[in-house]
């Protein structure tokens, strides 16, 4: 009998052991000390969360924690994230392939540097599920600053000097199908024809710089004109009698429908890069956090809605429209990721199909 007792206790220490290594192991995993934190405009006005296992005033007692969660510091709102491979703060997005030797596509308009990374800080492992307070809840996210969400043509880096009003000769990685939905002959060659009548759209869109590049924004913007009357005319997602937010990632946008009618959306949207996609399939919502806060990027996560562990709907200050994708999560301006927050509930589904450009 004493023997079987401490056999059975050192199997609880070895456990404990693999816990513990697991807990060093994704403690070793956090970034660089060096890493800056946003602007000061860029944080949330919401108070800081209460520490997991303590209840705020007017709030409920935390919920249960996901695997591999961990403790953040007091006074930090709890989240579980894992360290990823962002780019340095201030720098661009690794550029995407050009259309001729030696090209590649870069953001047509300089980039503010003073803005932050264009990278976002969404969660790898999921958050520790707890009850806001009611002051946090009260708080709303910073507002983004007035030029955030600018449209911003990614063009060859031989073309970011091009003069006011010039057009390119260049022909763009969506040149047949800009020619296609412009109504042009869809050969795939970039005429002065084509030239004309790209960036008479792109002034109409208010896309820079507009010259006439057939690039990726300018096609994104396209797709998501096209998908405004009915974006599920290719019934590629599940027709339901519950609300339904839909993602597709091919033609980067999501909306919400209640059976065939559309409540909400489409809107533009950034998904997940190739080494850490957006999880297709069903999944749920299963925690809102209006004010939520990355303890690992020290970065704001407005509006976080998660549906699949880390992976969540949030705002970001920056773009939607960037050659790389995010971490994961589902990206949105500030201003659709709070229509979106009045659109959905905990518990209603989450679609997710496709792939998203370079995925």
């Amino acid at each position: 009998m004493r023997k079987e007792h401490l056999r059975t206790k050192g199997r609880k220490w070895g456990a404990c052991g693999l816990v513990l290594a697991a807990a060093l192991a994704l403690g070793a995993a956090a970034p660089a000390p060096g890493d800056p934190p946003p602007p000061a405009n860029l944080r949330p006005v919401a108070p800081a969360p209460p520490n997991p296992g303590t209840t705020a005033p007017n709030s409920t007692a935390p919920g249960a924690t996901a695997p591999n969660a961990t403790t953040p510091p007091a006074g930090t709102a709890p989240n579980a994230a894992k360290p990823g491979t962002a780019p340095a703060p201030g720098t661009a997005p690794a550029p995407a392939p050009g259309t001729a030797a030696g090209d590649v596509l870069v953001p047509g308009v300089p980039q503010d540097a003073s803005a932050g990374p264009l990278d976002t800080p969404d969660q790898a492992l999921a958050p520790v599920v707890y009850q806001p307070s009611s002051d946090e809840d009260r708080a709303e996210p910073a507002e983004a600053a007035a030029d955030a969400y600018r449209l911003v043509e990614y063009v060859p880096a031989s073309e970011t000097a091009a003069k006011p009003g010039s057009c390119t000769a260049k022909t763009g990685p969506h040149q047949r199908q800009i020619e296609r939905w412009l109504g042009l002959r869809a050969d795939g060659r970039q005429s002065p024809a084509d030239c004309a009548a790209i960036r008479k759209f792109q002034l109409a869109q208010h896309i820079s710089p507009a010259i006439g590049f057939a690039g990726p924004v300018t096609w994104s913007r396209m797709q998501f004109l096209s998908a405004r009357k009915n974006p599920n005319a290719a019934h590629k997602c599940p027709v339901k009698k519950t609300r339904v937010a839909c993602v597709d990632l091919a033609r980067q946008l999501m909306w919400v429908q209640t059976g065939k009618k559309v409540t909400f959306g489409p809107v533009p949207i950034r998904s997940g890069r190739a080494s850490l996609p957006t999880r297709g399939g069903w999944h749920k919502i299963y925690w809102r956090h209006k004010n939520h806060w990355s303890t690992i990027y020290h970065q704001s996560m407005p509006y976080a809605q998660f549906f699949d562990g880390g992976q969540a709907f949030h705002a970001i200050y920056q773009s939607v429209y960037t050659t790389v994708g995010s971490q994961g999560c589902v990206n949105l301006t500030l201003p659709d990721a709070r229509g979106l927050w009045g659109a959905l509930r905990t518990g209603d589904g989450v679609y997710v199909w496709g792939h998203r450009e370079g995925t």
